[in-house]
């Protein structure tokens, strides 16, 4: 696996994720350029990662594909890993994202990293509608053991899946009389639990969690993962990383602004409404019950938000708190351009390398 150096000058490996934003006022064609876009910001900012989540039926994202966007992010950078964080395994056949992903590790070889996820990534009503089934989650250590082993083309004997393939694969060199890939997919287990802490330790493979989602234990969390690792024949050690969400400007006022028009996309998640990315006015305007406005306290709060001197020291806090490997800044907030800024800003504090721009399409 190829794991980061720390970045510039912070004592871990920075990275970027993005869920697609697509804000009220903005077309689904204006979402996509601006993730285009902002990962290429990333590529020339010396980032290490660059993820997408997947979502479902969510206004305020346009991707519910990370592998189709993989596919396009791998011409419109050069060096940085592109990835899905996650995908949501139970919505999906796993030999049929061992077929994506060996497509997308063919395409750009050494670059490409598969999260896996067991949350809907949506409401219940739309993940019956991509799973056909209630209990689609209890099968899922199964479905990651059935997807590695469509990676590696090894199944034990007796499996029923033996003699079934993942092509692009190892299976398809051998046909062809060709070395076997010299990479594969880099596969990470997500999640914002004890279940996925031990469930990535078990497996020996690196764990990264989420701590965007509520109010979940990361301390725990990671002390189980590195208590129950077992080293696999892709990991020797534990391997950590924590995606936290952030809202970076120059005037810290409108940073918080920004972190809450996402605070505002949870509650209307919460009460059914919809997850939307209303303009910063709007949600100002918002006449928030008491419980509603603890609410939108909480995850305003929540979020990294201020100036890039202000959020590296809630990063860097963050890191003597956890141990953690890896960092990634989540991003999505109503104001695209104020994301590119932020990832931007953050590179600048940190030092990280300036790479010279390729020549690239325009994107969309």
């Amino acid at each position: 696996m190829q794991f980061g150096r720390p970045s510039g000058t912070a004592a871990f490996t920075l990275s970027v994720l993005s869920a697609g934003g697509t804000g009220v006022g903005m077309t689904a064609e204006e979402g996509l350029a601006s993730t285009i876009s902002l990962a290429r910001t990333a590529d020339r900012r010396g980032y290490h990662r660059f993820w997408m989540s997947e979502h479902h039926a969510m206004g305020a994202t346009s991707v519910s594909s990370p592998p189709l966007m993989v596919a396009r992010l791998i011409a419109e950078t050069t060096r940085i890993r592109l990835g899905a964080g996650g995908v949501m395994l139970p919505n999906h056949s796993p030999l049929l994202i061992a077929e994506q992903f060996g497509m997308l590790e063919g395409l750009a070889p050494g670059r490409i990293d598969l999260g896996l996820g067991r949350a809907p990534g949506t409401d219940g009503a739309t993940a019956a509608a991509l799973r056909r089934g209630a209990d689609a989650n209890d099968g899922f250590p199964q479905q990651v053991l059935e997807l590695l082993g469509f990676l590696g083309d090894k199944f034990p004997p007796g499996h029923p899946y033996r003699h079934v393939h993942a092509v692009p694969g190892p299976w398809q060199a051998r046909e062809n009389r060709v070395p076997p890939p010299s990479e594969a997919p880099e596969v990470w287990v997500l999640g914002s639990s004890p279940y996925s802490a031990q469930l990535a330790g078990q497996l020996g493979r690196p764990y990264a969690f989420a701590l965007q989602f509520g109010d979940a234990d990361i301390e725990a969390a990671m002390c189980l993962y590195r208590e129950s690792f077992r080293p696999s024949d892709v990991l020797a050690e534990p391997h950590t990383l924590v995606s936290v969400p952030v809202a970076i400007g120059d005037d810290p006022a409108e940073a918080k602004r920004q972190a809450a028009t996402s605070a505002m996309a949870m509650l209307r998640m919460f009460k059914g409404e919809g997850y939307l990315l209303l303009p910063p006015d709007e949600v100002e305007a918002y006449p928030a019950t008491i419980q509603e406005r603890q609410i939108l306290d909480a995850y305003t709060n929540r979020s990294f938000h201020g100036t890039a001197a202000t959020v590296a020291d809630r990063l860097e806090a963050l890191h003597e708190r956890t141990g953690v490997d890896e960092v990634m800044l989540v991003v999505g907030g109503h104001s695209a351009s104020l994301d590119q800024r932020g990832i931007a800003l953050i590179a600048d504090q940190y030092d990280l390398p300036y790479l010279s721009a390729p020549l690239l399409p325009a994107a969309l």
